[in-house]
């Protein structure tokens, strides 16, 4: 892959460079906000589950300073320029990769349990559910073991009271609930709308491992203004690294 095949982009208000694709799967909102929702505290050690080339991962190392991260992504090539990017953010002393199938199970990475995991699922489970992805895209958007894989990899790679924190489409949220329920609680659910009159399109979803108090609903983050078309303050605030989503 030669550079013409990449561009560099940034994020946070400019604090984090990120080289991608131009034709593959490009981190962008849902990475945004996903980085925003990580609550790590200093000390931790959080896990990006299909990090790809380190959009959310190196976001939220930008923004939690004392915590170490390391993602996990199974296509080389993504792998290849998230390690890449960390060399290009001076992120090499707490953010490393692992080259790994998440299908695999967490067991086969042969690491110690983490105190959070976040991760940006593939979409779609199903073929014949959306037009096939480019397929420079199709890793990103088709979970080839099902969503079950992915809350089944995240509820073994966190300690017990750890956190997992997953974005998702809002009609999957009775599948992350039921996936995730057997062995986490505390659930803490965070609509996503893309403007104020329109239902929910994304979800975010924090759990503790073994935890027990009962769910709670958050007022939703609205996108865009629709009279304008812009991003609304909150999310703007969130884009440029001023606020984060709070639990």
């Amino acid at each position: 892959m030669d550079d013409t095949q990449v561009t560099e982009d940034r994020v946070l208000n400019g604090r984090i460079r990120l080289r991608q694709r131009a034709d593959g799967y490009r981190a962008g909102m849902d990475a945004a906000l996903l980085a925003a929702a990580c609550d790590a505290a200093e000390g931790d050690r959080v896990l990006d589950a299909g990090c790809g080339v380190g959009g959310a991962l190196l976001a939220a190392a930008g923004r939690r300073p004392g915590v170490r991260f390391l993602g996990v992504e199974r296509d080389p090539e993504a792998a290849s320029l998230a390690r890449g990017n960390i060399a290009l953010n001076d992120l090499g002393d707490r953010v490393e990769i692992a080259t790994g199938d998440i299908e695999a199970g967490f067991r086969a990475l042969d690491l110690p349990v983490f105190d959070a995991a976040i991760s940006n699922p593939p979409f779609f489970d199903d073929p014949g559910a959306l037009r096939a992805p480019a397929p420079a895209k199709s890793g990103a958007w088709m979970a080839d073991g099902g969503l079950a894989a992915w809350t089944g990899f995240l509820l073994k790679a966190v300690r017990e009271g750890g956190s997992i924190t997953i974005i998702h489409r809002a009609d999957r949220l009775g599948d992350i609930l039921a996936q995730l329920g057997a062995k986490a609680g505390s659930f803490r659910i965070r609509p996503i709308q893309p403007f104020g009159d329109a239902p929910a399109k994304r979800v975010i979803v924090r759990a503790l491992k073994t935890g027990k108090a009962p769910l709670v609903l958050l007022p939703p983050l609205v996108l865009h203004d629709r009279e304008s078309g812009r991003h609304s303050a909150a999310a703007e605030a969130i884009l440029r690294g001023d606020a984060g989503l709070e639990w």
